[in-house]
């Protein structure tokens, strides 16, 4: 990895061992910044804090061998990266306002590729994973997890089964709840779809019906109107000395008829007035036929008033903003259906509660096939923890697992007993450890001290190593509260690790420092205004001065140096 302007480290370039690399340095160095690169590379959250004060941006590059064909590999792929000779070269830059860029094989991707690739890369503890280790819900994702699919497989059923039967719940309760509101619902839909019915509105009559009441309200005007229209055109027989227009109309064509055949002209303007000849024929038929027809009936106009009341009634109910009869209907439509749905509620209600306890049924035995994976698989797990602690300094530690369940009265029956039951299952797994003979197994939160727990944490990722590898561990200062012989046995244990994957630790203790295949050092210097950060690889007196300091806070104590020389010799000669 190069690391440049991240917290307190300037430019650094950080080459990891395939095998085993111890990170070391004073307090406040900057190990952790080692740690939080590699995070970073692997689509952890950036945080404008972290860039160095005075810089643009931080900036973490790294190159990670990933063998072919990975999960890695193919999603890298997806997202458009290129391999460099068998490696991901992978960057990520933090600007000082807290943007974020990632950069996977040559492609700009967004950060949660880098993410979803990190659980196939690297397996990373802290301090922080031991508090996590001790949450109950932290226990059973790790026993899941080595279970492998003899609880995954049975999982993924009882997950789809978990959700449809709160789906179920839910809608059962909130029909069976809100019963009282959907009856009074029912009923006034039904008082306005009675409403509706009683006067059939049809579509668009509302409009005929204000056109018919406009010509019943003006049928005297409207007569006279048309029958001096008719008299213009056609002639009034009362008065046989008037002139009309299709009198003067008929007049103007014999006058150009008479004399057409000299003028071309005038024998198409003489077409033309036929034609205006009998369309005045035509309109003067209409309008007779007009004022025939145009029934003054009161009786009608009232009808008609009346029918335009009971429209309007329901437009002013049911219609969309009072505007029309077709947004009553369309308000009908939806009700017919709506009560159609609420009418079926006793039926649904049986449907449900029928769907209901099958599904309990059913996910009581999917739990049950849980719970015996998952004590099948907690034997075993506790059987290789134990025996790994034994190779810790804790050979007389046992590790069990306490796998029961909760009565609860609204739960699902397994084995006979009616168990609370959640998305996972019905089983509350608890990790125990029973630190030496006669000591009663205890909750890891009570029963464990730091450097215990610190043990547990190394055996429990030393166990899935053998069963759900990945190429590269992390431990970040796991090591803490633990010394003496206890220390030098976590050393040894990662030095058997780091030979089938990589190990970086980040340490204080100098027995764990001696058995790693490179040790690096993080060392502050000052130039009186910046501080600054670099990463030396150790070698030969360097890193006996290093452990020296380690041991003893001094590097150049002779006994301090005897010592180191012993406790190195001593890692290699193991080696």
């Amino acid at each position: 990895m190069r690391i440049r302007s991240l917290g307190v480290i300037d430019d650094a370039v950080v080459e990891l061992s395939p095998g085993f690399t111890a990170v070391t340095g004073e307090t406040g160095a900057g190990k952790t910044m080692v740690v939080t690169s590699l995070g970073l590379l692997l689509g952890g959250r950036a945080d404008a804090a972290l860039v160095r004060i005075g810089a643009k941006n931080a900036v973490v590059e790294g190159r990670i061998a990933v063998p072919t064909g990975a999960a890695a590999v193919v999603r890298a792929e997806e997202a458009g990266a290129e391999l460099d000779d068998g490696a991901l070269l992978i960057s990520r830059t933090v600007s000082a306002e807290g943007r974020s860029r990632a950069h996977l094989g040559g492609r700009s991707v967004p950060v949660g590729v880098l993410a979803e690739l990190a659980d196939e890369l690297v397996a990373v503890h802290g301090q922080t994973d031991q508090q996590g280790l001790l949450k109950l819900s932290r226990q059973r994702q790790a026993l899941d997890r080595y279970a492998g699919d003899a609880v995954a497989g049975p999982l993924v059923k009882y997950t789809e089964a978990y959700r449809r039967l709160r789906a179920v719940a839910v809608e059962l309760d909130e029909i069976v709840t809100r019963a009282r509101e959907r009856a009074q619902e029912a009923d006034m839909l039904r008082y306005g779809l009675d409403e509706v019915a009683a006067v059939e509105p049809r579509a668009d009559e509302d409009v005929e019906l204000a056109e018919e009441a406009e010509r019943l309200g003006h049928a005297e005007a409207l007569s006279s109107a048309a029958t001096a229209a008719h008299a213009a055109l056609a002639g009034n027989p009362e008065d046989p000395e008037g002139i009309d227009a299709a009198t003067l109309v008929a007049g103007a064509q014999r006058a150009l008829e008479a004399v057409r055949s000299h003028d071309p002209a005038l024998a198409a303007l003489a077409d033309r007035i036929g034609e205006i000849g009998i369309l005045l024929g035509d309109v003067a038929g209409e309008l007779a036929g007009y004022a025939d027809d145009l029934d003054a009936d009161p009786l009608r106009l009232s009808a008609v008033e009346e029918r335009r009341a009971a429209l309007t009634a329901l437009t002013r109910k049911y219609g969309r903003d009072g505007q029309d009869t077709a947004s009553v209907l369309a308000w009908a439509e939806r009700s017919a259906a709506r009560l159609t749905e609420l009418d079926g509620d006793d039926e649904r209600i049986e449907e449900l509660t029928a769907e209901r306890d099958a599904l309990r049924s059913e996910l009581g035995g999917l739990a049950q096939a849980l719970t015996d994976a998952r004590v099948e698989a907690a034997e075993r797990f506790a059987a290789a923890v134990t025996a790994e602690l034994a190779s810790l300094a804790m050979p007389h530690a046992r590790v069990s697992f306490d796998i029961r369940q909760t009565e609860d009265p609204e739960g699902v029956e397994v084995g006979g007993r009616t168990v609370a039951y959640g998305p996972f299952g019905v089983d509350e797994v608890e990790l125990l450890l029973a630190p030496h003979p006669g000591a009663p197994p205890r909750p890891i939160a009570k029963g464990a001290s730091g450097g215990e727990l610190s043990r547990v944490m190394l055996a429990v990722e030393v166990v899935f190593a053998g069963t759900d590898p990945v190429p590269t561990y992390l431990f970040d200062e796991v090591d803490a509260g633990v010394g003496g012989k206890a220390a030098v046995e976590i050393g040894r244990r990662l030095a058997r690790l780091a030979k089938t994957a990589q190990v970086v630790v980040v340490t204080h203790l100098p027995q764990v420092a001696a058995f790693a295949d490179r040790q690096l050092l993080v060392e502050k210097t000052n130039d009186g205004s910046v501080t600054r950060s670099g990463v030396k690889v150790l070698e030969g007196e360097d890193r006996i001065r290093e452990l020296s300091r380690m041991l003893a806070g001094q590097e150049d104590s002779e006994t301090a140096r005897a010592h180191a020389e012993e406790l190195l010799a001593a890692a290699r000669a193991d080696a």
